[in-house]
């Protein structure tokens, strides 16, 4: 009986101790803490990787960057050289490990209609970096909480392309630092493009066929006289907001150092001798210069070269830094001149002067004109398959014959008068120096 007695006040106990709910909360608090510690281990963890990502991520960027401006001029050993450098300063090995080394760096091409990267040789326009850090080199980034469920380290890998671009106004158009000014009467033609990184100026009387790009950082810059846009048909439809990077600029003088060292990079196809030589007269006229021969002259500051009037020159180069004159009529077509005179108009020319040949945008018969100083035309200039790169100013006079396929780019302004027409080749550029923009494209 007594067993019986003590049995039954047990279970009796049992089932009110299983009604009761009194400490309920302190348990569920002590289930919700687990959980909370195991998401706040989580989440740091993940907070860590990522910040860690971010870091590989900044890194890749900058040594991509670095590995595509280097190989522009440098070889594609330094150029990994330079990139793996960078990469060691923004992520020190001691404490990092071997974030990038020369296999994780790729030059190539990159399609920006596909958005893929082949590597490739030559031509270099697109370079592909991977900053590793990774188990295999013994430098993972460790986890804390997550290491209780079995996960010890993360492995990443951050990718990044850089690819060249050339904007097409610097192929075919009117660009410059400072201001552009176009007066009146004049046509542009589809596809031409006038830009300043300052602002664009016209007067009345102008038209813009559809497909004409005028741009500039700021619309509201745009000059205009008080008729505003009702005298030049098609302006409104063509301007565009933007800046351009314009480093053809830049290069000037590389270029006209490596004219003067026969560097075959810099040299058209055209030339036969990498040695150059040097003038024989400050005078040009027709049959005085040996076609496929670089020609050299020193002005030490003073001092004029001439191409006669009427004078057509063809397949030489000149580099020198002596001012440049052209008399009346003169033509060249396949042809670069350089020049390092710094003069206000370091080359100037007379009247009808052709800058490369007319010819339909044909391919073949284009002429470079560089300086850093600035240029001067009179009127009637004709510009064919022609580009003219001043780091100062260039101004053409009224009535030219015509610019078709042919690029104007100042580091100052440039200012045109009026009765000209631009038109668009698409072709017939040749050998046209140009500097690309280097973009993040993935």
């Amino acid at each position: 009986m007594r067993w019986n007695a003590t049995r039954d006040a047990l279970a009796d106990a049992m089932r009110k101790f299983r009604r009761r709910e009194g400490g309920v909360i302190t348990a569920f608090s002590l289930f919700m803490l687990i959980a909370l510690m195991m998401i706040a281990g989580i989440a740091l963890d993940v907070a860590n990787m990522m910040s860690h990502r971010t870091h590989l991520q900044v890194a890749a960027d900058a040594s991509a960057h670095a590995a595509l401006l280097t190989r522009e001029t440098r070889s594609e050993s330094e150029a990994r050289d330079v990139a793996i450098q960078l990469s060691r300063q923004n992520l020190p090995g001691e404490r990092f490990g071997e974030v990038l080394t020369p296999g994780d760096i790729e030059f190539g091409r990159w399609n920006f209609e596909t958005r893929t990267f082949t590597p490739d040789t030559h031509p270099v326009q697109a370079v592909r970096v991977h900053t590793r850090r990774i188990e295999g080199r013994s430098n993972a980034v460790p986890t804390f909480l997550l290491k209780l469920v079995g996960l010890e380290q993360w492995n990443l890998v951050t990718p990044s392309v850089f690819a060249g671009y050339l904007h097409p106004c610097l192929r075919e158009g009117l660009v410059a630092e400072e201001r552009v000014r176009v007066r009146s009467n004049n046509t542009f033609g589809n596809g031409f493009c006038v830009h300043s990184n300052s602002y664009v100026e016209f007067n009345n009387h102008n038209t813009f066929e559809s497909g004409t790009v005028v741009s500039m950082p700021d619309l509201e810059m745009l000059g205009l006289p008080g008729s505003g846009f009702k005298h030049n048909d098609g302006l409104e439809a063509a301007l565009r907001e933007g800046s351009m990077d314009i480093r053809i600029l830049n290069r000037i003088d590389t270029i006209i150092a490596g004219l003067r060292s026969g560097d075959p990079a810099y040299l058209p196809d055209y030339i036969v001798s990498t040695l150059p030589v040097a003038l024989e007269s400050m005078t040009i006229s027709d049959g005085d210069l040996e076609p496929g021969y670089i020609y050299t002259a020193d002005c030490h500051g003073s001092g004029t070269i001439s191409i006669s009037s009427g004078t057509v020159l063809s397949n030489v180069v000149i580099a020198t830094d002596c001012d440049i004159s052209f008399g009346s009529n003169a033509e060249i077509h396949d042809v670069v001149i350089a020049t390092s005179s710094t003069a206000t108009q370091s080359v100037h020319a007379a009247a009808d002067v052709s800058i490369g040949r007319e010819d339909n945008c044909a391919e073949g018969g284009d002429a470079q004109v560089l300086t850093l100083g600035g240029m001067h035309f009179a009127a009637k200039l004709g510009v064919n398959g022609g580009q003219l790169v001043a780091r100062g100013d260039i101004n053409f006079a009224a009535q030219g014959a015509a610019v078709e396929g042919g690029s104007m780019v100042a580091g100052g302004e440039i200012d045109g008068t009026s009765n000209l027409e631009f038109a668009y080749c698409g072709t017939g550029m040749g050998n046209a120096y140009t500097a690309e923009v280097f973009r993040l494209v993935n």
